[in-house]
């Protein structure tokens, strides 16, 4: 593949990812229904803001240009650590956060590689 279509493709995927994190992210946040199945945890509102509010963080800084490897990192820092709370709490549905973590891990890893090339 060419290196404008390999770039327009990831530039794609990672909008794609911060938007989606950043609805689902507020979502969380939000929505009464999040907050009564978050209490079923038995941790503190506070934790599903603060995560919530993390993962918002992440996905803005993934899309800025100087940013993108420190909020790819901390994307992915905050989705491991979203899957470790839902696998604790017997909630195995986790496949969408490993694929938004996959997903961003490749965008860094192929705009180091478009970006060595040029």
């Amino acid at each position: 593949m060419n290196d404008d279509r390999t770039k327009s493709a990831l530039l794609v995927l990672q909008w794609v990812i911060a938007l989606v994190i950043v609805a689902e992210a507020a979502d969380f946040a939000f929505s009464t229904e999040s907050a009564h199945v978050f209490a079923r945890t038995g941790l503190p509102g506070f934790i599903r803001l603060a995560l919530a509010c993390s993962e918002m963080a992440a996905a803005i800084l993934f899309l800025v240009p100087r940013t993108i490897v420190a909020g790819g990192w901390l994307l992915i820092g905050v989705l491991v650590f979203a899957i470790v709370l839902h696998i604790l709490h017997g909630w195995w549905n986790v496949g969408a956060l490993v694929v938004y973590a996959v997903a961003t891990w490749a965008v860094m890893a192929g705009r180091a590689q478009t970006s060595a090339t040029d």
